[in-house]
């Protein structure tokens, strides 16, 4: 007969930290019951005590009132029937993958034989994949494999219950799918309970038996509950043409939005744009007045119109179509064995306001795109062309995004924004660029944030004032590198949303490098996928045709998002093991104008 005393149950439990003024409240009134051998995945904001949450299970935190229980028994302190892997690798930079998994195992087995610790060692490193790396050392790994050690040496301590404190969430989205698929496999073998802590809604589906998501803090407890009926193993392409597995993700992420996920920036509080001219359209302003007056002047004698202005009437087509161009792109790098070219024949046009999404698998030179255009990396063979004119070096024109937000700590959100703002409107009053700082702020949210310091700030507001300044300078042409990249999951819907409502007011022309395929979709015209590299070229092109505004909400009720999601999964799934194509690229979207000879290779 089956135990119905749950292995791991939490009543009542609640947990602050500090005192007084300070005081914090993290948990409030968290109730808990996981069975022996199910997988729970916790889905929560960051902040939102995920990890004091499984602390308190691990025995590392002890609540303030409630009580921890495993089996029935307080949980006062840790103890290896409880194996933890936190998001950080803590390895010992000086043990081999070996050496790292047996500390452990000779602690918790100091009396099995040598014989029998090294086998128990050697099933878990192969369990994991790492047989071909048991004598490297951290230094040696990739950050999946140093992952899949922590993995390795947590279940070989033989432990009842497996925690699992975000471990994927520092790892790029094709290693942290691939991982995930282990931790599957895995669980699948043992059967061991497994509690997984993570920010991402498609990471729960895909492992766990139960998700309960944790509401906002402070004060933060468990919200409805969500059971997983979906038949294992379960495929993310799969995943799209399942019914269940959209119903489910729609309503979880549903109830995500619905405890803070906000749409967009601050409802428009009246700020308005001072009229100043940024210095890189100042040229172009010149010439349109300088065209107007030598109209006038040729109207009032009886004149035909002057050269200028027939050029200046002259339908901008080809210009608009082609606001942006890259003609056989290549980046060549010297290395001792030769040049590598990491970069092969990138071949574009872009449109005047146009959104477009550069994605593909890490090291196929999408970043490389992006400072090539940005003038940051000198172009190889081939050019960029930006409204007419060849980019070779950086330039007011041209705003970037990084996924590490760049600001000086010790200066205020303001403050930040405004030493853009002092290069590009060089003539504006002092008041006109504060007034410029200070509404763009206001639409990413932090409008009562103006003076705060970037010190003081975490790194999703820290990349709100990356975002505004960004804005603030009016750019030609905006570039996103990852700009979420280093967030969680849940805050980067936020940001995300943040990001179309501003870019909506400005309908500035931009290109954004991601690894998320549902970010691509959210806020592309096109999304361009690139081949594995070395010698990565355009290799697909997905148009979205999607009506904008957008927000998260509306994406997942369109008919063809999981049309698209399946389309870019399918391409990247492909290329996933170095894959060469098996057919070239398509061509159906040619480059307009171009001679014949370029019109299979161009994308328009």
């Amino acid at each position: 007969m089956t135990d119905p005393t749950p292995i791991i149950e939490l009543k009542h439990v609640s947990k602050s930290y500090g005192s007084g003024d300070g005081v914090t409240h993290v948990l409030a009134d968290v109730n808990l019951s996981i069975r022996d051998g199910e997988f729970v995945a916790i889905l929560g904001f960051s902040g939102s005590g995920k990890t004091t949450l499984i602390s308190t299970i691990a025995g590392l935190v002890v609540p303030d009132s409630g009580e921890a229980l495993m089996k029935g028994e307080p949980i006062r302190a840790p103890g290896p029937e409880r194996g933890i892997v936190f998001q950080s690798y803590s390895l010992m930079p000086w043990l081999t993958v070996h050496g790292n998994i047996m500390l452990a195992v000779e602690t918790v087995f100091p009396h099995e034989t040598a014989a029998e610790r090294e086998a128990r060692v050697a099933k878990y490193i192969d369990m994991v994949g790492l047989a071909h790396a048991r004598d490297r050392r951290p230094a040696e790994l990739s950050g999946g494999m140093r992952q899949r050690v922590g993995i390795a040496r947590a279940l070989a301590m033989s432990p009842e219950v497996l925690l699992l404190d975000e471990p994927l969430s520092a790892l790029d989205a094709l290693t942290r799918a691939k991982l995930g698929d282990e931790i599957e496999r895995i669980w699948s073998q043992d059967k061991k309970t497994v509690v997984l802590v993570t920010n991402d809604v498609d990471e729960a589906l895909l492992l766990a038996d139960r998700i309960i998501p944790l509401t906002v803090g402070p004060g933060a407890t468990l919200a409805k509950e969500f059971v997983v009926d979906l038949p294992r193993p379960r495929d993310r392409t799969a995943s799209s043409h399942d019914p269940a597995f959209k119903r489910l993700r729609a309503e979880i992420t549903q109830c995500l939005m619905d405890m803070g996920i906000a749409e967009g920036g601050d409802a428009d509080d009246g700020r308005t744009l001072p009229n100043v001219i940024p210095v890189h359209f100042r040229e172009d302003v010149a010439k349109v007045k300088a065209a107007a007056r030598e109209a006038r002047a040729a109207m009032k004698n009886g004149s035909p119109l002057p050269k200028a202005w027939a050029e200046a009437a002259r339908p901008k087509t080809g210009i608009v179509e082609r606001f942006v161009e890259f003609d056989e792109v290549k980046k060549i790098y010297p290395t001792p064995k030769g040049p590598l070219t990491v970069v092969d024949g990138f071949d574009l046009n872009m449109r005047r306001g146009e959104f477009v999404s550069l994605i593909g698998h890490s090291g196929c030179g999408k970043s490389t795109v992006l400072t090539m255009v940005a003038g940051l990396t000198d172009v190889s063979l081939g050019g960029i062309v930006l409204d007419g004119r060849e980019v070779d070096q950086a330039g007011p024109d041209r705003a970037v995004v990084f996924q590490a937000p760049s600001l000086f700590p010790w200066l205020s959100a303001r403050e930040n924004v405004l030493l853009g703002c002092d290069e590009v409107y060089p003539t504006a009053t002092k008041a006109e660029k504060a007034e410029i700082a200070d509404y763009y702020l206001a639409r990413v949210g932090l409008a009562d944030s103006l003076d705060k310091p970037a010190s003081d700030m975490s790194n999703g507001m820290r990349q709100r004032v990356g975002i505004a300044r960004a804005f603030a300078l009016s750019p030609k042409l905006l570039l996103l590198d990852e700009p979420f990249g280093m967030l969680d999951s849940l805050t980067r819907w936020q940001l995300q949303e943040v990001l179309m409502e501003v870019w909506t007011r400005t309908r500035v022309t931009a290109i954004c490098v991601t690894h998320d395929v549902d970010e691509a979709i959210l806020l592309a015209d096109r999304v361009v996928m690139m081949t594995n590299g070395p010698n990565a070229k355009i290799g697909k092109i997905v148009e979205i045709d999607m009506p904008r505004p957008r927000t998260r909400r509306a994406l997942l009720e369109h008919p063809r998002y999981w049309e698209y999601r399946e389309e870019i999964h399918a391409f990247l799934a492909e290329y996933e093991h170095g894959a060469a194509p098996k057919k070239p690229p398509a061509t159906a979207d040619a480059g307009a104008g171009r001679p014949a000879r370029a019109v299979a290779a161009k994308h328009s």
